[in-house]
């Protein structure tokens, strides 16, 4: 009588931690951010679905529509997000440009300061976007975007020659330095 009354005990514990396991709801995407020393807040609200490889880090996120949200800067999110999440950054990263005075550049990578100084990091190319990482903290709301901004690599030098003739039609002509001799 003691062994089975043992045995029953076994596995009705045993069958309440499976219970328990199995109806704990499986891990969000912001979960997966978190658990990488990122914050949830770099991807807006409304994630309809994602996938990840846990051994590569590779993950693609979807979105109901491309959308925009505003934290220091103006952040453009496409339909499906991209990249490679380790401990801390994001890399190889498509699908998420910011905007920068009036000139959208699309961002690579995002790292978090391993100084603990409260920052956070957007590589856009050439340029490195530092921001306070307490923006961050939680999803925002995202609006549905009006249109796709045209992006700007820096890192391609037509890019750069055709942002130096755009910057120009802003600001007017070429001016040529007169220098004064005495």
């Amino acid at each position: 009588m003691g062994t089975t009354s043992r045995d029953l005990f076994f596995v009705i514990i045993a069958s309440i931690l499976f219970l328990e396991l199995s109806s704990s709801p499986d891990p969000s995407f912001y979960d997966y951010l978190r658990e990488s020393n990122l914050p949830a807040g770099i991807v807006p609200k409304g994630v309809t679905n994602f996938s990840i490889d846990i051994k590569t880090g590779q993950f693609t996120v979807a979105l109901p529509v491309p959308c925009d949200a505003k934290f220091e800067n103006q952040f453009h999110f496409d339909y499906n997000i991209t990249g490679v999440l380790s401990d801390g950054r994001i890399g190889n990263l498509s699908g998420v440009t910011q905007k920068e005075l009036f000139l959208w550049f699309a961002v690579k990578g995002i790292h978090v300061d391993p100084e603990s100084s409260g920052l956070i990091h957007f590589d856009v190319g050439v340029a490195d976007k530092q921001l306070s990482l307490s923006l961050f903290e939680s999803p925002r709301d995202c609006t549905a975007a009006e249109s796709i901004p045209r992006t700007v690599d820096l890192s391609r030098t037509r890019d750069l020659q055709k942002q130096s003739e755009d910057i120009q039609s802003v600001l007017g002509p070429r001016r040529e330095r007169w220098i004064v001799s005495s």
